[in-house]
């Protein structure tokens, strides 16, 4: 049984820095793609960034450039370092598999931008 815990969100203003951490139990974190999803009030949860067993990485249009995803498979855990953070990244961040594995959706994290 897989279970995926997120942490790291809140409030922060435009241009701000948020480092968001996904830990893992269970078995086979290592040899899976990983990602971080979002979902914003009123829309449907999207796919932010992705990241292999060996470390390449993608990302949405909306945050290229300015999110880094990463991993440390000896602690089992993904994280999202997300800088010069805007109002439309306001949403619940959530880590899953790649594809999602639906039994697997943890509470999210929140991230709330504003000033």
């Amino acid at each position: 049984q897989v279970q995926l815990v997120e942490s790291g969100g809140g409030l922060v203003q435009p241009g701000g820095s948020l480092r968001l951490s996904c830990a893992a139990s269970g078995s086979a974190f290592s040899i899976n793609a990983m990602a971080w999803y979002r979902q914003a009030p009123g829309k449907e949860r999207e796919l932010v960034a992705v990241i292999s067993s060996r470390g390449n990485n993608g990302y949405a249009d909306s945050v290229k450039g300015r999110f880094t995803i990463s991993r440390d498979n000896a602690k089992n855990t993904l994280y999202l370092q997300m800088n010069s953070l805007k109002p439309e990244d306001t949403a619940v961040y959530y880590c899953n598999r790649v594809p999602a594995v639906s039994t697997f959706w943890g509470q999210g994290t929140q991230v709330t931008v504003s000033s």
